[in-house]
C-alpha cells in the first residue's frame, strides 16, 4: 500500500481505543506514516504533503496525550 494511501486511511479512521496497547500501536503507526510522508516531501516539496503531516501530527499528539493521562493533583 502506498504511504499516501495509508496516511489518508489513518486520518479518516475512527479512533475508539479500548486498551492502552491499542493507543500505543496507533501512536507508533502515526509516527511511521509521518516519517514516510516526510521522505516523500523531501523529494517533491509539495505543500499538500506538509499539510497532511501537520494533520497526522495533531492526531498523534491527541493519542499521546490520552496515553499520558491526567496529572495527579496535590491535595
Amino acid at each position: 500500500m502506498d504511504i499516501l494511501e495509508r496516511a489518508t486511511e489513518f486520518e479518516n479512521r475512527k479512533f475508539s481505543f479500548k486498551t492502552t496497547s491499542d493507543r500505543i500501536l496507533a501512536a507508533r503507526e502515526a509516527k511511521e506514516i509521518i516519517l514516510g510522508v516526510n521522505e516523500v516531501y523531501k523529494q517533491k516539496k509539495d505543500a499538500q504533503l506538509m499539510e497532511l503531516m501537520k494533520r497526522l501530527t495533531i492526531i498523534k499528539q491527541k493519542i499521546e496525550k490520552r496515553l499520558k493521562g491526567r496529572p495527579l493533583t496535590a491535595a
